[in-house]
């Protein structure tokens, strides 16, 4: 990480201690990521119709005075951003009004805010751009009983954000949008529970990414049917190029926040489709396949299991539908319907679904012995999530397997660093299990190839300890010098007894039997 970025990264967070205290951080998040985002549409804006208006020697407000430019202005941020912000709401006129404590300040965000996602609507982009900032509540009596409290609060958060400088005028477009990653994390970190909502942790993400993009350096398309923030698919992106982004989150919140996740991190309107609704339940994408798939999905959810997705492509060639307490299943088997013939995913899920039974050992065994989906296993250490202290696990499928007559176990599990209360993945442990997956390769107490016979026998109970073994043998016990030390305790043990009979001789009382 650079000195800039640190640098970044630290006053941005400087900027949430505004709000600390007033509410929890799953709640104070909406506010601080909502202005970060709006500060930098409102600059990228101003920057790019100033430079294209730099012939005419204006910058974007005096060009927006004279009617002949107002039209073309539009139009030019439409078409390229998605957008469009008038001059007078632009972030750095909402500073002067912060500065001089205008008592319409609210009022006038709340108007900026809706026109951004006003601005885009009957576009290509109104999708992207609808109801962005609907989490940013600036009525809530949590800023304040009075709109005087309201107004002060919300004018200190702005005038801190004035100070930090973004430098969109540099190409190093990632500083911002990874800083914008880290304020995520630190709000998950703060969240606890709730972090699970819209939160995967960066170690595991590039796990994932690396497991679906092997072989390849550039993506048509990755999809990911519980995107959270959009972290897990933006990380995608850091390994090979991605053309599109797609993704289905159920949570609105975290919808808004994986749409601006995108947008931050300069991904075009045009470029991702992020669509809000329930995956299993409305799925959204019907008619796609993807060439590569990543998920975090919520561990064990509930889903409705009803009877009507025996008919639906996704669910029944199986036979079985995954129990309604359990989705696990059900979010794998969604997945691999939208996967491509020539696409990888990896999916994270509880340990259980390696091994139980019922309508899910039915569905394990139809991925593994009739369709041979399923490419490995890797088993992460506990404790590397927000919210949850459980051991997960990784499920790497492909429906065209170059290595089709094993399976390849991973146990990871014990190969971490401790950071505060939290395990923590380093990167010589991401490396490892990459390179191990690469090269299937088989090294003691670590991976195993375990071929479909073995499975079989092991009538498709894939727990990750059947198949490597991390026994560790015990150094022999020496019987010899085991009675020696017996002796010599009881020696000792004879010679405090008499000491202790001495001092109740002494006191005059009767010494204790042993």
């Amino acid at each position: 990480m650079s000195d800039k970025q640190q640098n970044l990264e630290t006053k941005l967070w400087a900027v949430a201690d505004v709000l600390r205290g007033t509410m929890d951080a799953n709640e104070f998040k909406n506010y601080i990521l909502g202005f970060i985002f709006y500060k930098y549409l409102s600059e990228k804006i101003e920057l790019r119709l100033t430079n294209e208006l730099k012939q005419d020697g204006l910058d974007f407000e005096q060009a927006y005075a004279i009617d002949k430019f107002k039209e073309d202005l539009r139009q030019e941020a439409i078409e390229n951003l998605g957008y469009f912000i008038e001059p007078q709401d632009l972030f750095s006129n909402l500073v002067k009004q912060a500065s001089v404590g205008d008592e319409d300040l609210i009022q006038n965000v709340e108007r900026a805010f809706k026109k951004v996602g006003d601005s885009s609507i009957g576009g290509e982009s109104a999708q992207d751009f609808e109801n962005l900032f609907d989490d940013v509540d600036l009525q809530s009596s949590k800023l304040g009983r009075e709109v005087s409290d309201k107004n002060k609060l919300i004018g200190q958060i702005i005038k801190h954000l004035s100070e930090i400088d973004f430098e969109l005028e540099n190409d190093e477009n990632d500083i911002l949008g990874d800083a914008y990653e880290y304020l995520i994390s630190q709000f998950a970190s703060d969240a606890g529970k709730k972090a699970g909502e819209f939160y995967t942790p960066q170690e595991v993400s590039k796990i994932l990414a690396k497991l679906v993009t092997v072989g390849k350096n550039r993506l048509k398309s990755v999809y990911d049917p519980a995107c959270g923030s959009g972290s897990l698919l933006l990380r995608v992106s850091k390994e090979v190029r991605v053309t599109d982004f797609y993704g289905q989150e159920l949570n609105q919140t975290t919808y808004n926040l994986a749409r601006m996740n995108m947008i931050l991190h300069d991904v075009n309107f045009n470029d991702f489709d992020i669509r809000q609704g329930d995956s299993l339940e409305e799925p959204l994408f019907i008619d796609e396949r993807f060439e590569a798939i990543v998920a975090n999905p919520p561990f064990s959810a509930k889903w409705s299991s009803d009877k009507k997705f025996l008919d639906d492509e996704r669910f029944s060639a199986a036979g079985k539908l995954p129990p309604k307490s359990k989705a696990d299943y059900a979010f794998v088997e969604h997945m691999i319907y939208h996967l491509d013939e020539n696409g990888t995913m990896a999916i994270v899920l509880p340990h259980g679904v390696l091994f139980r039974g019922a309508a899910e050992g039915t569905i394990r065994k139809f991925l593994v012995d009739e369709r041979n989906y399923l490419d490995a296993v890797i088993g992460l250490p506990a404790n590397l999530f927000h919210g949850t202290s459980i051991p997960t696990c990784v499920l790497v499928f492909k429906k065209c397997r170059e290595e089709n007559d094993d399976i390849l176990f991973i146990d990871a599990s014990q190969e971490f660093e401790k950071v505060k209360n939290q395990n923590k993945l380093r990167e010589s442990d991401i490396d490892k299990i990459v390179n191990t997956y690469i090269n299937r390769e088989e090294i003691d107490k670590y991976s195993h190839r375990a071929s479909l016979e073995e499975i079989k026998e092991n009538d498709f109970n894939l727990n990750i300890p059947r198949y490597v073994d991390t026994f560790e043998e015990e150094e022999p016990v020496d019987l010899d010098e085991v009675c020696k030390e017996l002796e010599k305790i009881s020696e000792e043990m004879k010679e405090v007894d008499a000491e202790i009979k001495k001092y109740c001789d002494e006191l005059g009382i009767k010494a204790p039997l042993f």
